[in-house]
Parts: C-alpha cells; sequence; structure tokens
C-alpha cells in the first residue's frame, strides 16, 4: 500500500467536475483511494482525516491530486487517469456550436425572452450574475450559497421594483411551469403550490404529498434567509402573488425553517389577505413537523392520510446516550433537533449536523451530490462509545447524487449502532428511490419517508436503551 499526494499549482475546475474525477479515478485498478480537488481548508482537512500528508504550501489556488494505492507501480497509470479524467471533463465543457456563446447573463436572456435565469457560481460572484438577469426583468433562481445577506437584501429589493422574483440565494429546489430544477423531485401536477424557504423542506412535503397521490403545480424557493430579520420575507411576498394569481393553485403551502417571529407575522397577515388559502408550515419551537403539515394539507383537499412507509428494522439495541445526527438538508436537520428536543430535552450530548451549510461547502459540492465529508463523520460517530443511535437522511432527486445507497450502505453495514434512516423522494425519481431503500435496508437501517416519523423512533431507541 502507498499514496501520492502531488499539487498542481494555478489549475482548476469546479467541485462537481473534481468530484466525477475522482470516482474516475477510484474505479481505476490497483487505487483503493482518491481525491482530487482544490486545496480549500475543508478540502485539506478531510484529505488529512483521510491518512494523506498534504504538503503545507497548499492553498485555495493550488488543485491537490492525492492517491492511495495497493502498489507502486500502479502510480503512472493512475495519474494518466487524473490527466484522463480531467481532459474529458474540459472537452464536455466546452462543448460546439457554430454560434459564440453570450458572455453576460443579460446576452443569453436577450436570446430566450421568456427564459428564468438559473446562477450556479461561487457565491462571491452571484449578484453580479443575478442583479444582470434582474435589470433585464427576469425572474432568477440564485442556487449558489455563501452569498452575503446585505447583496441578498439588495438583490430582491431591486426585484421587488422591476416585478421579478429571485429564488435564492441557496436555493436548491424548484418547480417552475411544470419544469423541476436544482434538485426538485419528480412530481405530478396538481392543486397545490409552495412557497418556501426552504430546499429539502420543500422535497419533504413534496415526496408525502406524492405518496398521498396529491400533485404540485408549482415550488417557488425563496432561500433559506428569506424569512430572516434581515431579508424580511421579500421574496415570499411576490412567490405567494403569483400563486394566488395561478388558476391551477387550490392551496398554498408556506414552508420554512424557523423565521423571525416578526416576519413571519407579517407574511401570515399578507398570506391571509389573499383569495387561495395559504397553510404555513413554518418550523419551530412548538410548531408542528412537516409531516404534520402534509396531513394538514391533505385534510383541507378532502384526501384521507395514509400510513408513512417504514421499511426494514434496526439491529441491536443503543448502547451509548448520544443521539447523533448526520444530514446533508438543513431543514431536515433543524426538524430533527426540534422534534428530538420535544422528546429528549435540552443536553445530552446530541447533536444534530447540517452538511449543507455554508461552512461545509465553501470550495466544494453539496453533500447531496458528494457525500465525502458525510462518510468520514459517520465513521467517526460510529467508532465513538458515546453514540447510541445515528439518524440521517438520503434526498433523492434531479441534480442529486444518481446513487446515494452505493456508498452510504456499505458504510453503514459497518456500523455497530442502530441507524434510522429518513429517505426523501418520490417513487419516479431518477435514482428509484425502492432500490435505494432495499439497499439501505440490506445494510441494517431502518428506513423511513417522514423525516419527524425517523427522528420519534430514533428516540425510542435511545430511551429503550435507558434505565
Amino acid at each position: 500500500m502507498s499514496t501520492h499526494v502531488e499539487l498542481r499549482p494555478g489549475a482548476y475546475a469546479d467541485s462537481v467536475t473534481l468530484l466525477q474525477v475522482s470516482r474516475a479515478v477510484q474505479d481505476l485498478p490497483g487505487v483503493t483511494a482518491a481525491q482530487v480537488a482544490m486545496a480549500t481548508p475543508l478540502n485539506l482537512d478531510v484529505l488529512v482525516q483521510m491518512g494523506f500528508e498534504v504538503p503545507a504550501e497548499a492553498g485555495p489556488n493550488d488543485m491537490v491530486v492525492a492517491l492511495r494505492l495497493d502498489d507502486d507501480d500502479r502510480l503512472d497509470a493512475a495519474l494518466a487517469g487524473v490527466t484522463a479524467a480531467l481532459a474529458d471533463a474540459n472537452r464536455r465543457d466546452e462543448g460546439s456550436s457554430e454560434v459564440a456563446p453570450p458572455r453576460t447573463t443579460g446576452a443569453a436572456l436577450r436570446r430566450a425572452p421568456d427564459a428564468v435565469a438559473l446562477v450556479s457560481v461561487p457565491g462571491a460572484s452571484a449578484l453580479v450574475e443575478a442583479m444582470d438577469a434582474v435589470e433585464a426583468g427576469h425572474d432568477v433562481m440564485v442556487f449558489s450559497d455563501n452569498v452575503p445577506v446585505e447583496q441578498e437584501v439588495a438583490l430582491k429589493r431591486a426585484a421587488r421594483s422591476r416585478g421579478v422574483l429571485v429564488m435564492g440565494p441557496d436555493c436548491g429546489t424548484a418547480v417552475v411551469g411544470g419544469l423541476g430544477l436544482g434538485f426538485a423531485n419528480v412530481v405530478a401536477p396538481g392543486p397545490v403550490g409552495l412557497v418556501a424557504a426552504s430546499g429539502t423542506g420543500a422535497q419533504q412535503l413534496l415526496a408525502l404529498l406524492d405518496h398521498a397521490g396529491v400533485g404540485v403545480s408549482s415550488a417557488l424557493g425563496v432561500g433559506g434567509r428569506d424569512l430572516s430579520a434581515e431579508v424580511g420575507g421579500l421574496s415570499t411576498r411576490e412567490a405567494l402573488r403569483r400563486l394566488d394569481d395561478d388558476p391551477a393553485v387550490e392551496l398554498v403551502v408556506l414552508v420554512s425553517k424557523p423565521p423571525a417571529p416578526e416576519v413571519a407575522a407579517e407574511v401570515e397577515a399578507y398570506a391571509a389577505s389573499l383569495t387561495t388559502p395559504v397553510e404555513p408550515a413554518l418550523l419551530g419551537p412548538g410548531q408542528p413537523d412537516l409531516t404534520a403539515a402534509a396531513e394538514a394539507v391533505l385534510r383541507r383537499l378532502g384526501h384521507e392520510v395514509p400510513a408513512w412507509p417504514v421499511a426494514g428494522s434496526v439491529h441491536g439495541a443503543a448502547a451509548g446516550e448520544r443521539l447523533v445526527g448526520l444530514f446533508v438538508g438543513g431543514t431536515l436537520a433543524s426538524e430533527a433537533r426540534q422534534v428530538a428536543t420535544a422528546l429528549l430535552g435540552d443536553g445530552g450530548g446530541h447533536t444534530f449536523t447540517d452538511f449543507g451549510d455554508d461552512e461545509y461547502t465553501t470550495g466544494r459540492a453539496h453533500p447531496m451530490i458528494d457525500p465525502t465529508l458525510r462518510l468520514e463523520h459517520l465513521a467517526r460517530a460510529a467508532a465513538d462509545p458515546a453514540t447510541g443511535v445515528l439518524l440521517l437522511d438520503v434526498v433523492l432527486g434531479h441534480g442529486a447524487e444518481p446513487d446515494p445507497a452505493s456508498r452510504l450502505a456499505p458504510a453503514l453495514a459497518e456500523v455497530e449502532q442502530p441507524v434510522v434512516v429518513a429517505v426523501v423522494g418520490t417513487a419516479a425519481d431518477p435514482q428509484d428511490r425502492d432500490r435505494q431503500v432495499r439497499a439501505l435496508v440490506e445494510a441494517g437501517a431502518e428506513v423511513h419517508l417522514s423525516n419527524a416519523g425517523a427522528t420519534r423512533r430514533a428516540v425510542e431507541i435511545l430511551k429503550g436503551a435507558r434505565p
């Protein structure tokens, strides 16, 4: 067994491209681990945790290639594989066209006057591109995270003055005109419209409503900070107004991470003035969870509330005293913390980590695309004797990891603690939800469609270990 680490100063590729390169190289004969990434502090930390020695001079403008091989003789072939994978990615990016590509967002929109702009660039550059779209009079979805809040406010104020909608920043999911954007799930059209200051919160509702046979016509993400005191619900009001004007929408659901109380009150007062009824699903202490909100929607529409599916059962009993939640969805992490705290109280060392938070995504792909960081933390949590139960989410949909169970299931099979997983997705999602569930069950996990239900089950298992 040998390792090889090298820096390539000045080389650059985006995090998703480097994730694809890493996977291609790891599939080569004799390569037991491969990580090709920009040398950001977070990525360097991951490499150290993987056992690689990184040169001290490594910096964010360097590309780092780290390989673990079962034989020194494999190195030349592995490095050739890195070069080939990078060249292949560059060829795909270049594409071919007889028409020169537009150089600005505004120029691109002049070619497609009815288009919605989708901005997915590093957060420091997002304002310029998004403002270009707004000033051209177009709606814009800002997938980028790490956008300063003062820039978000400036962007949304400009949008309000022009009557356009800003979805985001950090808007991971939307359904516009029947087209899913970002990490959207595959759902049938129907009478419900969503306004979501929460990406995975919207996905949980999409999954639950789909299981109950209720479709969604539109899901307008507004960014997780839109109902904060700083932003004041600027995009939420515009999104509510639009769905109120949509004759296909019979009921609007407003979903959010815990909002600022004064902003929530103002938005709810605005919602009450609309013709279309609005069902709030605002997380926070004392508020219903997302599954309860979905059930309220079904009752308002006259639908029966189904039993939410559960597959498999945990192996063994909890020996440690801590509940450890490892999440790729920020709202799912918030909801799990809310549900667990109500049942277990504060304290106890229980943790609920959101690997999609800005601190974990600077310089690397979102954990719904690249699970490396969560898998590292999973191994550490499983090795900690204080860990009693592990609680995870798997979020499916367009743009997400194509086969999340292929890496998560083998890792869970090595875990001795009971594991409960919430799989958030629909039967029509490209990952084949039922196949994902089967793989996780075979690895020893108990799998729920409801994140709140999974959390309650994890708490029940943990309490069973207490005297």
